[in-house]
């Protein structure tokens, strides 16, 4: 078994990957409509992903795996992006950083449910603790309230929850990077032909922040991203692991500053601060 060193490394770089994710999404967004845009990020992502598997030759999954790549793909390739994507046209990536900061939790879960995991009582305190300062934090810095973005956001953090659950649960089999691509390809039969359903009558009149934020999203989001998640989930443990996702928010506060030019509070620090703390006496207690 890896350290669990190792596994802290991969799953801090998976996260670092998926906070660029939201605000990426909002640049592809002001080019594209949310069914194109999510349907060109698997298309894009299971092409690359087929590619890759066929030059390194990798074996087939069973038959017996083709149901849990189901639950990725519909958790990660297709839930999560459309989710996500609806709901960023009724709150702000800040809103929504609220919801993110409850995948945590949404991950344990399910991997106590589907991966037979059993934290610690303390690891669930010191998880809840950490989610709610995330929350509370991500609260302060939402403008705006929509019942259906909030709704959108809660479903996409539920099946994303899912999907890196059994993503995780199905690693320590496949391998990290193995999982992603079969769940990426498995879902290029329907991918693709909504891609040519739903492309924009003017693609390239989108404007190249668009583009970059596309293509973004469909190579780091949708595939490297999660070669360092599922096999940090792996090596780590989903629940112990998983709590590295309080700090997404903080994270994407930082790149939506940088990309979309919004502003930093000093109070993000100190809450980033309260949320690692919470993180490694969860990893130290689980």
């Amino acid at each position: 078994m890896p350290s669990a060193p190792s596994g802290l490394l991969d799953g801090l770089v998976g996260i670092l990957i998926f906070s660029i994710s939201l605000p990426a999404t909002r640049l592809a967004l002001a080019g594209f409509d949310p069914l194109f845009l999510t349907a060109a990020r698997a298309a894009i992502a299971g092409i690359a992903a087929g590619g890759l598997l066929l030059a390194l030759r990798q074996k087939r999954p069973e038959r017996g795996d083709l149901a849990s790549l189901a639950i990725v793909a519909s958790g990660v390739v297709i839930g999560f992006p459309l989710l996500t994507a609806l709901a960023l046209r009724h709150v702000g990536a800040a809103h929504a950083a609220v919801f993110v900061g409850l995948l945590p939790l949404a991950t344990a879960l399910f991997g106590a449910v589907r991966a037979g995991e059993r934290p610690s009582r303390a690891f669930w305190i010191l998880s809840v603790l950490g989610s709610a300062v995330t929350i509370a934090y991500a609260a302060r810095a939402a403008n705006g309230l929509s019942a259906m973005g909030d709704g959108l956001m809660l479903a996409a953090v539920l099946i994303c929850g899912l999907g890196y659950a059994e993503g995780g649960r199905l690693a320590r089999r496949l391998g990290g990077w193995q999982v992603i691509a079969w769940a990426d390809l498995l879902a290029l039969p329907v991918s693709l032909p909504l891609v040519l359903l739903w492309i924009p009558a003017a693609p390239l009149a989108a404007p190249s922040s668009a583009w970059a934020g596309l293509a973004y999203v469909s190579l780091f989001s949708m595939l490297i991203g999660f070669v360092f998640w599922y096999r940090a989930l792996a090596r780590g443990g989903i629940a112990k692991v998983g709590q590295l996702q309080l700090l997404q928010p903080f994270l994407g506060f930082g790149f939506a500053a940088l990309l979309l030019g919004e502003p930093i509070e000093p109070a993000m620090l100190a809450a980033a601060a309260a949320v690692v703390a919470c993180v490694a006496g969860a990893r130290r207690l689980a």
